[in-house]
């Protein structure tokens, strides 16, 4: 699971990085690029959060029509 985080991790920094950083001409890092990768980075958590949300929502209503289910089959007739 670490693993799984640390890939996610560098890919979000390699994208956030090639999005962002254009300038090498000098070592300083510009406003624009620090605004950019912030901006980057909260789309990112605001994204997983999100899938996240509805992830649980999803598995909500599966276990709610399973146990509806359950609950009609368990029914005598």
């Amino acid at each position: 699971q670490f693993k799984e985080f640390l890939g996610t991790y560098n890919k979000l920094t390699e994208n956030c990085f090639l999005d962002c950083i254009k300038d090498f001409t000098t070592r300083e890092v510009k406003p624009e690029e620090v605004t950019c990768s912030e901006h980057c980075l909260q789309k990112y958590l605001k994204m997983t959060q999100r899938i996240s949300m509805r992830f649980q929502e999803y598995h909500i209503q599966q276990n709610e029509a399973l146990a509806a289910k359950a609950g009609l089959l368990a029914q005598p007739r």
